[in-house]
């Protein structure tokens, strides 16, 4: 009986262990995995996957695994969790679809919005095949604003926690769903005017149990926070502001966790209740690149190309008040270094190792020390360059430079500049959306068509 009873202890045992085991791989798989990507340029905003094995050449016919048609219109980037990928779309019902030249740099405002129904959507695909496994529609009706013609209705990136997506569209409302498409709750929000009828970009951002959202529009600014499991809205705080197109940040670094948002005005940051903690001007008159950390510090930049201030700043934490730089400074108590007239208009900068990089809209490149804003090469030209929106990624010692016209700039990383490879797809339409990187795949939406690329 004894050796019965220890026999049987010590079944259990394994099993116990076997359990214990298997216990973080089951929670994994009912919710997010490590190597998802979330939201817009994926974990903490960086726009980089770190050990992902990426081949740095393709074309229409090699090293595409898969390529799937996307009917509609959007520059939404798309986001993964799990096995799903998933993306928004507009469809316009009716009449021919609308044209958008790539290499457009100025003009191309439109007087009034488009007076055909469109059909506003979420879509999921397999990550293994392209497959697409259902769409859904979260709103029909005629736009009710504008758009510039190289924006789209449905620009945001959606965000997931990988239970549930959020989706904003500005001039609609926040929808949230189910990872299967099931709809949970819905926001309306009315339409507001940007700054020429541009339309709005700012994705919305997740951090515990709340959505954070930013409306930097011409009639009444707001940044507020919505239950992410109810939509009740927690607070809203009014902005004086006009329209900027920046993605808010939440920043958690050593002393607390706070909310960055970059605007004309001011770059002002604000704790998780919506209370201003610091702000600094000193910006762009047009704002669009999405904040970031890396080593430590915050990472802000602005840089209409009309303007003379183009600013990239390097912030350290713990700042209260307004600390914008007097004129002459480059640094202060908490703004560790700036470079003036270094700031990409449309793309955000990306730090890959000890560097910052800068792709300039016009197809040039610079870098700098990321610690220190030390120039490490100045302004090299990416040649038939032209014409970038997207921003930079990075994996396996390169970086990626996609440009309107489906082309790929592969770079060396590192203090030497080197071009390495010019790769072409065969789009059609416009290419404004950042990819995503899960495991050894690269998710690249261009204006007709989503593909999968791979060794």
């Amino acid at each position: 009986m004894g050796s019965y009873c220890e026999l049987t202890r010590s079944r259990l045992c394994r099993v116990a262990v076997v359990l214990i085991s298997l216990t973080p791989m089951l929670l994994t798989s009912q919710g997010t995995h490590a190597e998802d990507w979330l939201q817009f340029r994926g974990p903490d905003a960086r726009g980089f996957r770190e050990g992902a094995d990426l081949p740095d050449t393709w074309s229409e016919t090699e090293n595409v695994l898969w390529k799937t048609p996307l009917a509609g219109r959007a520059w939404s980037s798309p986001i993964i969790t799990g096995d799903h990928i998933y993306l928004t779309t507009v469809i316009r019902e009716s009449g021919d679809p609308e044209k958008a030249d790539p290499g457009l740099y100025f003009g191309g405002n439109r007087a009034a919005p488009d007076d055909v129904v469109h059909d506003w959507q979420l879509v999921c695909l397999s990550l293994e095949n392209g497959e697409q496994l259902w769409s859904r529609s979260l709103h029909k009706g005629k736009p009710q604003r504008s758009r510039h013609l190289k924006n789209s209705y449905s620009s945001e990136t959606p965000v997931t926690d990988g239970e549930r997506v959020y989706v904003l569209i500005g001039d609609v409302g926040i929808f949230c769903l189910t990872v299967d498409g099931e709809p949970v709750w819905s926001q309306e929000l009315p339409p507001v005017q940007t700054r020429f009828d541009w339309g709005p970009a700012a994705s919305p951002v997740l951090h515990g149990d709340r959505l954070f959202v930013v409306s930097d529009n011409e009639n009444n600014s707001w940044f507020g926070a919505f239950d992410k499991k109810t939509g009740e809205q927690i607070f809203r705080v009014e902005r004086d502001e006009k329209t900027n197109w920046a993605t808010p940040f939440v920043w958690e670094n050593e002393l607390r966790t706070e909310v960055i948002i970059p605007a004309t005005g001011k770059t002002r940051s604000y704790d998780l209740d919506g209370n201003l903690l610091y702000e600094f001007g000193g910006a762009s008159s047009i704002t669009i690149a999405t904040p970031y950390s890396a080593h430590g510090l915050l990472y802000v930049s602005s840089g209409y190309v009309n303007d003379e201030q183009r600013p990239i700043f390097a912030i350290r934490p713990g700042a209260s008040g307004d600390i914008s730089l007097k004129p002459g400074e480059t640094s202060n108590e908490f703004i560790v270094w700036s470079q003036p007239q270094e700031a990409p208009y449309n793309p955000t900068t990306l730090v890959y190792g000890d560097q910052l990089y800068v792709l300039h809209d016009r197809g040039f490149m610079t870098s700098f020390d990321a610690r220190t804003g030390k120039m490490i090469y100045d302004k090299q030209r990416l040649p038939r360059g032209r014409a970038f929106t997207t921003s930079p990624w990075a994996a396996d010692d390169r970086i990626f430079c996609l440009n309107e016209f489906g082309e790929t700039f592969v770079v060396q990383a590192g203090p030497e500049f080197k071009l390495l490879h010019i790769n072409r797809l065969d789009s059609q339409q416009l290419c404004m959306a950042t990819p995503a990187i899960v495991n050894d795949k690269l998710i690249l939406r261009t204006g007709d068509a989503l593909y999968c690329i791979g060794k």
